[in-house]
């Protein structure tokens, strides 16, 4: 009980000292601000004549000043950020983080309060920091399959369109207005990066980093194949609706193939915590031996390692590139 308490009281010291830092944090970063503004203002214009210019978007990972100077410093929360974006999540990478962190606090307090074990403790504080990223894993996973299925739609709509006459930039707009989300989201974002002076080969660039996918891939590549070189923009729109779809249909068929792997899978993992719980509901004096005894613990440990390797190995024989 005394861990439990000296972890609460650092976690409210640490809460109260991060909250005042980040007050003062805040008034110097507004005095800064004001002192760049007046000097720009005062300042005459130094732009070169030749100086490029791009569409640029700063988009910061945490409300609270010092926490954004901080994470910024980190490749990862950047990255981590990109794949809130892709799931779909209007949620910073900082706000997300300090979600995480205290899951994996009331986690650990629940443990620690039922098993009275520091390690155990431990093992649930990354359970339940691990859990959030894993449902912003599996949005991200959905989203990106449902942009699949519609993404051979969009490009029909773009073929029809190129082939009615009108050009590139305007089908892309017809796109957004026509096709179903998450596809209409992300190309109105391409034809507002062009529409405010991106080059269209930008553009086409940022849709890959943020759908990451092979189908759009191969629309990119060929669209500016067909820029570069020229060609019957509809005809290629036209056989690359036809690859993708034939791969879509490929995949189904593995799917199939692969239905009794993914079903002893989902057996195997999810057998010991039924079990596990039905027994603690039953018989809670025949299974508490397991989270209370140092052999039990041993028990438990191996047992969740051994689920851990057969998971990714059934995983690894069930995933059949196409």
């Amino acid at each position: 009980m005394s861990a439990l308490i000296a972890i609460v009281v650092f976690i409210v010291v640490a809460v109260g000292a991060f909250v005042a830092g980040s007050l003062l944090d805040q008034r110097s970063a507004r005095a800064r601000l004001m002192k760049e503004r007046l000097a720009t203002v005062q300042k005459p214009a130094e732009r070169e004549p030749d100086e490029e210019r791009a569409v640029l978007r700063d988009e910061m990972l945490s409300q609270i000043p010092a926490l954004d100077t901080f994470l910024r410093r980190s490749e990862r929360v950047s990255a981590f950020q990109k794949t809130l974006s892709q799931a779909g999540m209007q949620l910073r990478a900082g706000n997300f983080l300090m979600l995480c962190a205290g899951a994996g606090v009331l986690v650990a307090a629940l443990v620690f309060i039922y098993s009275r074990n520091p390690a155990i403790a431990w093992a649930g504080m990354f359970i339940g920091f691990v859990l959030p990223y894993s449902f912003v894993s599996y949005r991200r996973n959905k989203r990106f399959e449902k942009f699949e299925e519609l993404f051979p739609e969009a490009i029909d709509t773009l073929a029809r369109a190129v082939r009615a006459g009108h050009a590139f930039t305007t089908a892309l707009e017809m796109i957004s207005d026509e096709v179903a989300e998450p596809v209409a989201g992300e190309f109105r974002k391409l034809y507002e990066e062009q529409k405010f002076g991106m080059p269209v080969r930008d553009a086409l660039v940022n849709l890959t980093e943020r759908i990451p996918l092979v189908d759009v891939k191969f629309f990119v590549t060929a669209v500016m194949l067909q820029r570069e070189t020229g060609g019957n923009l509809a005809e290629i729109l036209d056989n690359l609706s036809y690859v993708i779809r034939e791969r879509f249909k490929i995949q189904r068929q593995v799917r199939v193939y692969t239905a009794q792997g993914r079903l002893t899978m989902a057996l195997l993992m999810g057998m010991p915590p039924i079990i596990i719980t039905t027994m603690l509901i039953l018989n809670p004096g025949f299974i508490r031996p397991l989270f209370t005894d140092p052999i039990g613990h041993a028990l438990l440990v191996a047992g969740i390692a051994l689920q851990t390797v057969g998971y990714f190995v059934i995983r690894k024989i069930i995933r059949i590139q196409v």
